[in-house]
């Protein structure tokens, strides 16, 4: 999986979310313009001790995006979609775009790719949540579809360490 992130403002949220990639077994996508160096202290004591294990990439822009990526599916998540994020597919190797904090994806960009555009329910005059929960509740519906396929599966609790009674 792959989380895109197109001009990030926060550095905190931005390693916030690269710590969820790592975790995730995904990758991380940024496209400046960012609103902070990669690697100010913020993004790192965010990130913690994973950010040197992020598969993270950085483009110019959003054309470069593409020509790097080309025939990429992306999902684009905005409050302006029709489609909730779990009603999609996502193939393994899909990737999932966020807009900046203070404006989301661009309308051009998302009039383009209507029909991968995604929304996460709200009620409410919220307009938006927080960035890092929304890449994560994407991000984790994504992963279960594939049945966690990318993720390492040593951290399970074996049945023996819990909840047996050994006499």
């Amino acid at each position: 999986m792959n989380i895109v992130l197109l001009e990030p403002e926060i550095p905190e949220n931005t390693g916030n979310i690269g710590r969820t990639c790592v975790a995730a077994g995904a990758s991380l996508h940024l496209i400046r313009p960012l609103g902070f160096r990669i690697d100010e202290r913020a993004v790192r004591r965010a990130g913690l001790d994973y950010w040197q294990q992020l598969d993270l990439h950085v483009y110019d822009d959003y054309s470069d995006f593409l020509e790097k990526n080309p025939g990429a599916k992306v999902y684009m998540a905005t409050t302006k979609a029709r489609k909730v994020y779990s009603e999609v597919t996502y193939e393994p190797d899909s990737f999932i775009m966020f807009g900046k904090e203070s404006a989301g994806i661009p309308e051009e960009i998302l009039l383009q790719n209507e029909e991968t555009c995604v929304r996460i329910p709200m009620i409410g005059d919220i307009r938006s949540l927080n960035l890092g929960n929304s890449v994560a509740i994407v991000l984790y519906e994504a992963l279960r579809q594939n049945q966690f396929d990318s993720m390492r599966l040593e951290g399970q609790l074996h049945r023996h360490q819990w909840g047996e009674r050994h006499e």
